[in-house]
């Protein structure tokens, strides 16, 4: 049974930066893009200070776009140790706004997005960019990198959820 939501937002977690990416469904396999950029923190503030941001900002954007499902990039390897605590509280908190709007969740490995967009788990950055550009009829490829992943982390769950997974 395909997916009859309408709005997903894509979230690529982080501390410093949290990319969010909004797009809605016009039908199987066809979204638009609704927005998309980064909530961004100020690494001189206190981590607690830093993740009420990202629960605050992340609550601004779903009351504006109300989406009706929120994605989120699921990390499990880390090559530094040193950045794996801070995007797995980043991810906590991601987790807990969207629980606290009633907003179901799906996550995906950088892999299932790259096959879900691209149709190849091993395709590179810059493919998963173009792809996502032509996917959503952009003018650019969006920027930054961490707003394209959010993009397309968004897309990779609408396809997922169209084919009923």
């Amino acid at each position: 049974m395909p997916f009859s939501k309408k709005i997903i937002i894509g979230v690529d977690p982080g501390l410093a930066s949290v990319g969010y990416g909004v797009v809605s469904r016009i039908q199987n396999n066809k979204f638009k893009c609704l927005g998309y950029g980064l909530i961004q923190t100020d690494h001189s503030l206190a981590t607690t200070k830093r993740l009420e941001k990202i629960y605050n900002e992340l609550g601004k954007l779903i009351k504006k776009h109300k989406p009706d499902i929120l994605a989120v990039e699921n990390v499990y390897f880390f090559k530094n140790l040193k950045t794996a605590l801070p995007v797995s509280q980043a991810k906590g908190v991601i987790l807990l706004t969207a629980a606290k709007n009633n907003i179901p969740i799906k996550e995906f490995t950088p892999l299932q997005v790259k096959m879900g967009v691209t149709g190849y788990g091993r395709a590179e950055k810059k493919q998963v960019q173009k792809m996502i550009q032509y996917l959503l009829s952009l003018k650019d490829i969006p920027e930054p990198d961490d707003a394209a992943d959010a993009l397309a982390v968004a897309v990779c769950c609408g396809r997922a959820l169209d084919r009923g997974l």
